[in-house]
């Protein structure tokens, strides 16, 4: 039988984010998959002052996101070519404008997990406080035209169509909570009505553990249901109030309940699923498309970034 963990009881505000006693008697943890250190980095004065955290599947798109931040905030340097600090390691990139990391994350809920923990544990060695992450990234649409941006709601499975993650750990299942933050959630969709060129959505969002079978795609190398088959599942996807699919979203969300680290989702859909299965927009649309969250997210960075500089 799975085991449900409980949430974690802890403030927001804590740099407290990793729940691993085992950590504090190791001589030094090396973060492997970003080529950082406790004892090779100084973490503190690299990383010490991030407020946000952008994770994106794409490296050349985590590249152009922080190009598109660095110019928000009035931070570009026309010399600058924004190294990638984790640069020794051929998985992952990651860039850092002020307060702003940017991070690929790979494809799927494995790539996503591996990357995440280390930037927790980042975070945390590091003493970053208030920080917010977000996931911005591209999906398929659930009833919803191509170019809608879906911020999440909740991230589901796709079953049962609940805020839960099975995770298996010492030959068990754990499941974990799903539920991301409601508040950033609207902050983020009140963000958006500066946008007129996109629509933008509050909905679920279902997270699958392949692109083909496990989204009910009919152009795979297998397939053993029917059109009808399909159909009648993507009809019960978008019952359940799923707006977007996607392969990340519900290891990302589980991670953050746990860390306490405030968390949302932004993707933009490519396609409605329920008229077909292939990505056929033209290469310029795309491109449109993949752009809408990071000027969403960015957008949103730097009003909150403002407001705090007035509080201050």
């Amino acid at each position: 039988m799975a085991q449900k963990e409980g949430k974690q009881n802890q403030q927001r505000g804590s740099a407290d984010y990793v729940k691993n006693p085992h950590l504090e008697g190791m001589k030094e943890d090396f973060l492997y998959h970003i080529n950082l250190g406790t004892k090779t980095n100084n973490l503190p004065e690299m990383f010490g002052d991030v407020k946000f955290v952008c994770l994106g599947g794409s490296s050349n798109r985590m590249k152009a996101f922080i190009e598109l931040i660095a110019g928000e905030l009035g931070m570009e340097d026309p010399k600058s070519e924004y190294p990638n600090i984790c640069e020794g390691t051929d998985r992952y990139v990651m860039y850092k404008v002020g307060p702003v990391l940017s991070v690929s994350h790979g494809m799927g809920i494995p790539s996503m997990a591996i990357v995440f923990h280390e930037i927790i544990k980042l975070l945390h060695h590091a003493r970053c406080k208030d920080v917010t992450v977000i996931r911005i990234g591209t999906s398929g649409g659930i009833g919803v035209e191509p170019g809608t941006v879906v911020v999440s709601k909740e991230a589901v499975d796709p079953i049962t169509f609940k805020p839960t993650f099975e995770q298996v750990i010492l030959g068990k299942m754990v499941v974990r909570n799903t539920k991301l933050d409601s508040g950033l959630a609207e902050e983020l969709l009140e963000c958006s009505k500066e946008f007129s060129q996109f629509k933008t959505v509050i909905g679920n969002t279902v997270c699958t553990l392949d692109f083909y079978e496990g989204q009910a795609r009919l152009d795979g190398a297998f397939c053993y249901y029917t059109e009808k088959d399909k159909m009648d599942y993507l009809k019960k996807v978008k019952e359940a109030g799923v707006c977007n699919m996607e392969m990340e979203s519900t290891v990302f969300a589980s991670m953050c309940e746990l860390s306490g680290l405030r968390g949302a989702v932004v993707c933009v859909a490519l396609l409605n699923r329920l008229n077909g299965d292939q990505i056929d927009s033209p290469h310029e649309v795309l491109e449109d498309y993949q752009h809408r969250p990071q000027l969403l997210v960015a957008s949103y960075i730097k009003k909150q970034l403002q407001t705090k500089a007035k509080h201050n």
